[in-house]
């Protein structure tokens, strides 16, 4: 697979004008061929597999949130990167994830040839179903390559996304409490 996808890059780098053969370029259609493999590794990962049991029973019933989780990914119509920072909050009923599982969700939907909208209800609806919650809003800030490298080129541009689920969704006080934790 690897072999297969640097010779597709060494077509296109020819196919742009370039000599494949030249010292600077002779290794990179299989570093580019590596790294696209990397990129999207999301593709590989389960959600069974990532949580891995790490839901622990819990008395906890107020909001959790875990802010500022990095993500990376590949806008599906340019692939080019787009980058930001995810904010997740959750009520529980009854159990918990492990800390560490928000970011490994975060980064198997991200590493994916993605839209940003599509990425933001993917992670919402893992939380879910992981850990049956009231109730799950989640918020994608990201600066996306495809709109500052090409076409309209604005630098200064982010686009942020939400979906709240549950409690988040019906409930304006909660909406509320985490708009206010995220930006305050």
């Amino acid at each position: 697979m690897t072999e297969e996808l640097a010779t597709h890059y060494r077509d296109i780098i020819a196919g742009l004008g370039e000599d494949p053969d030249r010292e600077g370029l002779r290794d990179t259609p299989m570093r580019a061929a590596k790294a696209m493999q990397f990129l999207n590794q999301g593709y590989g990962q389960t959600l069974e597999s990532l949580v891995n049991g790490a839901v622990f029973e819990s008395q906890t019933d107020e909001m959790v949130l875990v802010k500022d989780i990095e993500l990376y990914s590949m806008c599906e119509h340019h692939l080019l990167p787009f980058i930001g920072k995810c904010h997740i909050a959750y009520l529980p009923k009854g159990k918990v994830l492990g800390l560490s599982k928000f970011a490994r969700i975060v980064d198997m939907y991200a590493r994916r040839m993605q839209i940003q909208e599509n990425l933001t209800r993917q992670i919402a609806e893992a939380v879910q179903e992981v850990t049956e919650a009231r109730g799950v809003g989640v918020i994608v800030e990201a600066q996306h390559m495809c709109m500052m490298m090409r076409g309209v080129e604005k630098q200064n541009s982010c686009m942020k996304t939400s979906v709240m689920l549950g409690a988040f969704r019906n409930n304006l006080n909660t909406r509320q409490e985490f708009l206010t934790l995220v930006h305050g």
